[in-house]
């Protein structure tokens, strides 16, 4: 399925000024994102604030997204939580919208399980689920972090089909050599996006290319016939725009700069709030926007 899919987006999440999801503004971006090079989606990550989305605001837009979609690319939805029986209850409701092709369950934060409770989440949660899963190990927001050897263990469970990772190139390359190549792997630092498919990974799921599609897609389509000076010259210019784009809470800095270029995507949920004129500035000048 994602075999020939280096480029996914972590879709944010468009706000109108009542609070509501923008089905309108989130359309308008979708194909933005497909016409600058998306191949496929996260929706409900953390770029796509779901901790402030209730389950229905969630089970709602994904089914509307899988409508804008229409099948084009791949999608994987966010599922996961720090409660493994809601994690199943949850993703068996996803599944039954058409279009959703893996659930993305993140490692269960504010508990901080063991490696032995990782993996009997994770298996509990593969067995119970009609739809794969993706692991999505981000150590960051969760405040735990999952070891790569875990990550290749759980990689032999048929239900567990990819790994969203973001941690060290050293881990990613380690799973990447210890998992079967139809095991997905991601990395999910943009500043990592050259270097995950130069290892072997099979690229990166990222919020600069909210931005930055063309280039990112340009970086890819060099790598790839060999023009490896090109590619890298790219990555370097890139990467002191894809560390603005969090310089701030995140997603704030990636809609400040969706609206600046007038997609129109609304604010943030609190308790994450948009930027200030100030920030605003600060962060425009970094992006040459």
């Amino acid at each position: 399925m994602f075999n020939d899919v280096d480029l996914m987006t972590a879709i944010i999440t468009p706000f109108a000024q009542n609070g509501e999801v923008d089905y309108k503004a989130l359309k308008k971006l979708t194909e933005h994102l497909l016409a600058t090079g998306s191949q496929g989606f996260v929706i409900g990550g953390t770029t796509g604030e779901t901790p402030t989305l209730t389950e229905k605001e969630k089970l709602d837009l994904y089914q509307e997204f899988v409508k804008i979609v229409d099948h084009r690319v791949p999608i994987v939805a966010g599922a996961g939580s720090n409660n493994t029986e809601q994690t199943i209850d949850f993703i068996n409701k996803l599944s039954k919208i058409d279009g959703i092709d893996m659930a993305l369950v993140v490692v269960p934060y504010y508990n901080k399980p063991n490696q032995r409770g990782m993996i009997a989440h994770f298996e509990t949660v593969a067995k119970n689920s009609p739809l794969p899963i993706m692991i999505y190990n981000i150590p960051g927001r969760t405040g735990v972090l999952m070891e790569k050897e875990t990550v290749v263990k759980l990689a032999q469970n048929s239900n567990i089909s990819g790994v969203k990772q973001c941690n060290t190139l050293e881990d990613l390359e380690y799973i990447v050599e210890h998992t079967d190549k139809d095991f997905a792997v991601y990395s999910g630092e943009d500043a990592q996006a050259l270097f995950a498919k130069v290892i072997g990974a099979n690229g990166v799921v990222s919020v600069a290319s909210h931005i930055y599609g063309n280039e990112m897609t340009e970086m890819y389509k060099d790598l790839d016939e060999g023009n490896y000076q090109i590619a890298g010259k790219i990555q370097r210019q890139l990467t002191p725009k894809m560390s603005a784009l969090f310089m701030y809470p995140s997603p704030s800095p990636v809609k400040a700069a969706l609206n600046q270029l007038g997609y129109e995507v609304g604010g943030c949920r609190l308790p994450i709030v948009s930027l200030n004129d100030e920030e605003k500035n600060i962060l425009f000048k970094k992006l040459d926007l």
